[in-house]
């Protein structure tokens, strides 16, 4: 092996010097550390005894029991609903399969000239 000589060069921090004993590095320490531990407050605290709580606690009590559904209920007279309701009809009665894409051209017997 071949011995190859390393340079390390010392590179410089940019920037001003930060002193560590200043008070706001002192607070930012403080901050660091408490997030570190758990602490600390974030974001606005909950009320428990708020509606919206309330109701998200029913709304989880309902998912674990099978109950009630979330979102806009399903209007079954919309145009979307029917379109997919006879989409479902002409699968079931087509074996379960759907035909994608285009339908084919009809055949002609032969009789037409090509241009």
């Amino acid at each position: 092996m071949k011995n190859v000589n390393v340079i390390v060069e010392e590179v410089k921090a940019l920037g001003r010097p930060v002193n560590p004993n200043s008070a706001r590095q002192i607070r930012l320490a403080e901050l660091a550390e408490k997030k570190a531990n758990g602490g600390g407050k974030q974001g606005r605290p909950v009320n428990p005894n708020s509606e919206r709580q309330a109701r998200l606690k029913m709304q989880a009590i309902n998912k674990v029991l099978g109950l009630g559904k979330q979102g806009r209920p399903v209007n079954p007279n919309s145009a979307r609903q029917l379109r997919l309701a006879e989409a479902k009809a002409k699968a079931e009665a087509n074996g379960g399969k759907v035909k994608l894409g285009r339908p084919a051209a009809p055949k002609g017997d032969g009789s037409e000239v090509a241009a």
